[in-house]
């Protein structure tokens, strides 16, 4: 184990340099517009000036040298990439009111149908966003903000980066700090390429890092993300729409909720996405879920070499019925390879300022779950080269989950509950739980658990023409048959 934490800690991100330039246009220093770097000078209207000034004159680069510019909401425009030197901050107001919306969504910098824009260079985006939340929160109290969920967590806070309709879009070794809200949101965009990215926003509730969000065409490469939400997540808003035609490839993630994520709000879809090589650690929820519980149409999905470690769950995948308003989700052709987990027996985001959720009363640990709804199978998963150690320990006497066809059957659908791997409580597996699946192939699959534990390794329930012959489990202890098969046909182990 401590190999692999040191091997997270060597994953340093190697930067390159990046040129200071737009290919349409010349570079523009920020001081010409007379912003300030001082830190405490309001820049908004300044910037915002040097952009459009930028834009209107056929393009290019606004050069931001070392220092700090306070600024509000700025709209980055069509033919405008944005440069921030090493030592130069972007320091957005904690003023709620120094904030505007883009398609409803409050933004430090957005855009919206503007295309060849970049946000780039080695300096920071830093929101401020706890002092930020925090001036929201007494805004509610005073009556002069609504706060529709009625938590003093309004979800009209501000994110770091919102970009909306746009194309051809280049983010690059930005480091982002301190969202009062989710972090980075491109939503509908085309041709997006994100690089050496920097992600560590854990000041607040529901700081998601990076949100991709009914987008085509994206590739994001060789970036770290540290969040208080889920790190790297796919949503599909717009049910005409989807995610599609991605690779993500090189990532690392570190989270109080999951590490990748596809939903939970996933209206249209997500097809062609494809991810390698990637690390999560110390993440509360899931390494790698997939929720299709809005109507979503999942395909083509590939994650090759999957790196898991102290995380409260390797792999989630999961059908529901939540908001589909008549329309219903599928998912298939999910390919999972390459992947080596270990699972703790204790809390994994222990430590983080806004961890998740302490459960009470105490549970066992829940097994990786392939989980679809009667008369929607979740069709064709194939596991190949997985390696999945667990602490294993689970024990009756804190809470039982049998696994006879009585108790099997109480299992319930929640096909409208709010999609996570522990939403069932205790579950009667310790290493897989599937249910409403079809085609389902494990192939050079190890799952070990380190202590005896009295639930079976799999647990097969509404499972059809599916193949674990190439299955091995590892559990000290006296010897017991490893796997419940109820209701299911076809089924090679």
């Amino acid at each position: 184990m401590k190999k692999y934490l040191i091997l997270f800690l060597l994953t340093a991100i190697c930067f390159a340099p990046v040129k200071a330039q737009n290919q349409e246009g010349k570079e523009y220093k920020a001081s010409l517009f007379g912003i300030e770097s001082n830190g405490t000078t309001l820049n908004t209207r300044s910037i915002q000036k040097a952009i459009d000034y930028i834009h209107e004159n056929g393009g290019g680069t606004l050069v931001f040298d070392v220092g700090r510019y306070r600024t509000g909401s700025i709209q980055l425009k069509s033919n405008v990439t944005i440069f921030l030197r090493d030592g130069a901050v972007l320091l957005g107001s904690t003023n709620p009111y120094d904030y505007d919306a883009c398609e409803g969504w409050l933004a430090l910098v957005y855009a919206k149908g503007a295309e060849n824009i970049g946000l780039i260079g080695r300096g920071v985006v830093d929101g401020q966003g706890r002092e930020t939340a925090y001036k929201f929160v007494d805004q509610i109290q005073k009556g002069l903000i609504k706060d529709d969920l009625g938590l003093d967590r309004p979800t009209a806070r501000p994110t770091l980066l919102y970009l909306r309709e746009c194309k051809d879009v280049t983010v690059t070794e930005v480091f982002f700090k301190n969202s009062a809200f989710w972090t980075t949101i491109f939503d509908q965009c085309k041709n997006l390429s994100i690089d050496k990215i920097t992600v560590d926003s854990k000041n607040y509730w529901n700081n998601d890092g990076v949100d991709i969000v009914d987008c085509d065409g994206v590739k994001m490469t060789n970036s770290y993300i540290d969040a208080s939400d889920d790190a790297i997540c796919f949503k599909s808003h717009d049910p005409n729409a989807m995610c599609q035609n991605i690779e993500i490839r090189n990532c690392t993630a570190r989270s109080s909720a999951s590490g990748v994520k596809f939903g939970t709000v996933s209206r249209g879809g997500f097809k062609n996405i494809h991810l390698h090589n990637i690390k999560v650690f110390d993440t509360f929820r899931s390494a790698f879920t997939v929720q299709a519980v809005d109507g979503a149409q999942v395909e083509n999905v590939t994650i090759d070499s999957l790196f898991s470690y102290n995380t409260g769950n390797v792999i989630y995948l999961r059908i529901g019925d939540r908001w589909s308003e008549g329309k219903p989700a599928y998912m298939k052709n999910i390919s999972i390879s390459n992947v080596y987990a270990e699972i703790p027996a204790g809390k994994p985001d222990a430590g983080y300022e806004y961890e998740g959720p302490v459960k009470f009363p105490p549970r066992n640990i829940s097994p990786c779950g392939i989980v679809g709804m009667k008369d929607n199978d979740i069709v064709d998963v194939k596991l190949k080269n997985v390696t999945i150690v667990y602490p294993g320990g689970g024990n009756p006497n804190v809470a039982k989950a049998g696994a006879t066809p009585a108790d099997l059957d109480a299992i319930p659908e929640m096909e409208k509950s709010y999609p996570e791997f522990s939403q069932f409580n205790e579950l009667p597996a310790w290493g897989f739980f599937i249910r409403h699946a079809k085609g389902v192939v494990f192939d050079n699959v190890t799952l070990t658990a380190q202590k005896s534990d009295y639930r079976p390794a799999i647990v097969l329930v509404d499972v059809k023409d599916s193949n674990f012959k190439k299955t091995k489990i590892n559990e000290p202890g006296k010897k017991k048959d490893q796997y419940v098969i109820y209701k299911s046909t076809g089924i090679k182990k």
